[in-house]
């Protein structure tokens, strides 16, 4: 074991997402929270349940703002990002020790051609899908921040098909972030399959959010293959239904999804879908096209079953923003 191994890692930082994922809410964080129930802050003993991870910034942000969550849920479809919250809760230690070795060999090599072949031969051997834990998680974490954008993609098989990402000198190993995040997991029940798997969680007090894979805008704007099921307007329709479920059972949601309206104005897929709930409009950023150019910002929906929220004056939102006086708790994609 190397003495960088050995060294004890300073904590006091803040919990974020240690994966970058594309639609991750770190951006949007003081506009999600505007939009809480209004006296959220002042529920006794909350259940928070989210039944599409991703990356976690909301889950990170509400467990750190909010000391009243008592309790936590977290669940995805797909097994190895759910593995990976796992191993960050249960053993940061061994994975910070196997991204460690991962990163010493990477930026031993003298050109970016031989870090190329580095990474198809870590890709070919994730894609083996025979890997304990630990050398699963750590090979993910190498994807993700080597990988172009970040992107999680899989094929029909199941297999990660994301090309090589030409970083210069990307962070694969953080922990710090490993560590403080372990931290705060020890708090969270971490579930891997449905999202209706949830429900029979929910208890008293209890909030969903929602960030499932998006609506894509066109036919080339789909990155929402997270897993080998995909997402298409069927699964939308039967999330509607969930929340429905949770709407009659008086718990209270929050969703985020595309605005099919920002780039077709006839498109009223989700306007219709969720036409007996609230409906808002938030700012967001692009940043996924191959093009920069392309990139930019767009409006996303939020929808919820409540009428009060934090931001007091529904559809104001925007303007709301501007003069948020809250903390802010920073969060990296």
């Amino acid at each position: 074991m190397t003495p960088r191994k050995l060294q004890t890692y300073n904590i006091m930082a803040k919990a974020k997402p240690f994966i970058k994922w594309v639609g991750g809410k770190s951006q949007l964080i003081e506009q999600l929270d505007i939009q809480l129930p209004a006296d959220f802050g002042n529920w006794e003993n909350v259940t928070y349940i989210e039944p599409f991870v991703g990356g976690g910034a909301m889950l990170f942000y509400m467990l750190q703002r909010y000391p009243n969550i008592k309790y936590a849920l977290i669940n995805d479809i797909n097994p190895d990002l759910i593995n990976c919250y796992r191993t960050v809760r249960d053993n940061p230690e061994q994975l910070i020790e196997s991204l460690i070795d991962i990163e010493d060999a990477y930026f031993a090599l003298p050109s970016e051609e031989r870090r190329k072949e580095f990474f198809m031969a870590v890709r070919d051997r994730y894609n083996e899908k025979d890997l304990d834990p630990i050398e699963n998680t750590s090979k993910f974490f190498f994807l993700n921040r080597t990988c172009f954008n970040g992107l999680y993609r899989v094929n029909k098989k199941g297999l990660f098909n994301v090309p090589f990402g030409k970083y210069s000198n990307p962070t694969i190993c953080d922990p710090k972030t490993i560590m403080k995040d372990s931290e705060l997991l020890q708090r969270v029940e971490i579930l891997n399959g449905d999202f209706e798997g949830t429900f029979e969680y929910a208890q008293g007090n209890t909030l969903f959010y929602f960030d499932p894979p998006y609506r894509p805008l066109s036919d080339t704007s789909s990155f929402n293959d997270y897993a080998k099921e995909s997402f298409n307007d069927d699964a939308q329709i039967r999330l509607k239904e969930y929340c429905d479920r949770i709407n009659e059972a008086g718990f209270r949601f929050m969703l985020s999804n595309s605005d099919c309206k920002s780039k077709n104005e006839e498109d009223s897929f989700f306007d219709v879908l969720y036409a007996a709930y609230q409906i808002e409009r938030v700012w967001a950023s692009r940043c996924i096209n191959s093009n920069p150019s392309k990139r930019g910002k767009l409006t996303e929906i939020l929808v919820h079953n409540y009428i009060e929220t934090k931001n007091n004056t529904r559809g104001n939102i925007f303007n709301y923003a501007n003069n948020i006086l809250e903390e802010r708790v920073a969060f990296d994609s």
